[in-house]
């Protein structure tokens, strides 16, 4: 989860040039002469393995960008930072001859004089050359070397979803203490809070446009997605108010693209006023619980969302089931979520799964914000292999599957 703390400095660059080599958490490896030509002799699943180690100076020697002055930028916060492309592949910043060594060096450096709490760059999602994306160069790059690439991690996404009806719930208390040998795709059932003497120690109000937005994007494919909450938390009345759905526009095994469209979606919570407050997948064909890597994500990411100075902020998880052939009538099955850490006295158990209570908020009308992502989504899966055609799901809809019909504010 991409969370982040927008704080505004008066940080003055330094007036003195240098080279800059740490580009944070997703710093890019540079290779050898020798390393380059493994690389673009490598294909099919091995090939998504050193796909970090597509450099700008790879892109370079391919003729896929050229050097020149003043044609990388980064936007970020309202603020502007220009940079040269040299010929080794390093970047120059304008205002200052700085030199960094990678996209992310430059990125980190320049995010953290506008948010001094930003640790990594994103920097191929972040910086543009001549106004596109860098990102979108390293794709380009990859199809034309590499075009077996993003089929092959479509098709293992599709394969491993087709599981998902035969995979069958077991109780927490058949857990035990955790094993690497188990399955990590093993289903759990979830607990009542009173289940563990626990009281749900928040409230939980969901807006329906939220609800109507996640369940359109799970409905439009086979394969799994995932997406993010924002809302906003009120200490004073403990409860958190999901206001608004951001999905995931990529491919769970995409992890290149990932950091561009997170990077966007805490430009769009930014924007909006909103925090961070829970994410969403789908379970397609299966019950809409949690597995057990689901547990250690949600774990992992409400203690990410807990903060520094370790106050309490609920991370709230949902789960939708749009295709699970044990569904009551054709509507999804929604499941909110939480995890309480494993008993003290047992740290080696996995956290225990609950259900979370929720109220439904009624929106009175579809804002044009959510119209325009839905459409979005449909673009984004009109051409995929694993588009759900809504027109040939009477063994799922019955004889009548109904129209949808789309309609903005009046």
């Amino acid at each position: 989860v991409c969370v982040c703390v927008c704080v505004s400095s008066g940080s003055e660059p330094p007036s003195s040039p240098q080279v800059v080599e740490d580009g944070g958490e997703e710093d890019e490896e540079e290779l050898s002469g020798g390393e380059e030509a493994d690389l673009r002799s490598s294909s099919g699943r091995g090939s998504l393995l050193t796909r970090r180690g597509i450099t700008l100076r790879v892109l370079l020697k391919d003729g896929l960008v050229e050097p020149g002055d003043g044609v990388l930028g980064i936007h970020y916060l309202g603020k502007n930072f220009v940079g040269d492309l040299l010929n080794d592949g390093k970047i120059r910043w304008v205002e200052t001859g700085q030199i960094f060594n990678s996209p992310s060096a430059w990125a980190t450096h320049c995010k953290r004089l506008v948010n001094p709490a930003k640790k990594s760059g994103c920097g191929w999602a972040s910086v543009r050359y001549r106004g596109q994306k860098l990102v979108q160069y390293k794709t380009t790059w990859l199809h034309k070397y590499q075009p077996s690439a993003d089929m092959s991690t479509l098709t293992d996404v599709m394969v491993s979803r087709r599981t998902d009806r035969e995979r069958i719930p077991v109780r927490y208390c058949t857990l035990g203490t955790r094993d690497a040998t188990r399955d990590p795709h093993t289903l759990v059932e979830l607990s009542a809070f009173s289940a563990i003497n626990r009281f749900q120690p928040f409230n939980v109000a969901v807006s329906s446009n939220v609800l109507l937005l996640m369940d359109f994007h799970c409905h439009l494919t086979t394969s799994e997605v995932v997406g993010y909450l924002g809302g906003r938390w009120d200490t004073n009345t403990q409860l958190l108010t999901v206001l608004r759905a951001f999905p995931c526009r990529t491919r769970l095994a995409d992890r290149d693209s990932a950091s561009a469209v997170e990077e966007e979606i805490c430009q769009n919570l930014f924007m909006r006023g909103l925090s961070l407050v829970g994410w969403y997948h789908s379970h397609p064909r299966g019950p809409a619980l949690p597995s057990l890597q689901d547990i250690d994500s949600q774990m992992d990411h409400q203690l990410r969302l807990q903060g520094s100075n370790n106050g309490f902020q609920p991370c709230l998880g949902i789960i939708c089931g749009p295709y699970y052939h044990g569904n009551q009538g054709v509507a999804s099955t929604i499941t909110p979520f939480w995890v309480v850490p494993p008993p003290e006295q047992r740290p080696n158990d996995y956290g225990i799964p609950v259900a979370v209570e929720v109220t439904y908020v009624q929106d009175n009308f579809l804002t044009s914000d959510v119209l325009n992502e839905m459409m979005l989504l449909v673009d984004y899966y009109r051409a995929a292999p694993d588009l759900v055609q809504f027109s040939h799901l009477k063994t799922l809809l019955g004889d009548d599957p109904g129209i949808l019909t789309l309609s903005g504010p009046s």
